[in-house]
């Protein structure tokens, strides 16, 4: 299981990664409610590459904020992939950020169900101009703060894969 100071270390490696290649960043979360942002302006000197994170934890937030389609929502539902990846990409054009990572996910302890079960999570990277990235984590029913402190080490993880290229 991650613990708080690992994923401290992860930001400032990321915060300096982006630091080097001038790259900026912006957060588009929902069931870890601004985790991904606050680790990363834990970190001095995340102002140079942070630019903003959304909470969009409803599904109207990531409609009207991030400009994810409502009817993607009802088709796949919040917790999936297209949803995820339309986030990401919304992130990316909202904030006029190179990078964005999005996290959509199922925390618990209730919510879940049998096709899409508490520790549910899915993950999308977007780069301006590049690839959009996903990825699906089953985390299993760890209780509500460690789910959402290992999608805070995914989240971290897919910004670093989607800094690496180059700038």
């Amino acid at each position: 299981m991650i613990t708080a100071t690992a994923l401290d270390e992860r930001a400032a490696d990321l915060i300096d990664t982006m630091r080097r290649k001038g790259l900026t960043a912006a957060t588009a979360e929902s069931c870890t409610g601004g985790l991904v942002a606050g680790f990363l302006t834990e970190i001095p000197g995340s102002s140079a590459v942070f630019d903003r994170g959304f909470v969009t934890y409803s599904n109207a937030a990531k409609t009207e904020v991030l400009g994810v389609p409502a009817d993607l929502i009802a088709v796949h539902g919040a917790v999936s992939e297209p949803v995820a990846r339309a986030m990401a990409e919304g992130a990316v054009g909202a904030a006029g950020a190179d990078i964005a990572v999005a996290v959509t996910g199922i925390a618990g302890p209730g919510g879940g169900s049998a096709e899409k079960p508490v520790g549910l999570v899915h993950f999308a990277a977007a780069r301006r101009n590049g690839p959009t990235i996903h990825r699906e984590c089953r985390f299993g029913d760890l209780g509500r703060r460690q789910v959402r402190l290992e999608s805070v080490g995914v989240a971290l993880d897919l910004l670093t894969e989607a800094a690496a290229p180059a700038a």
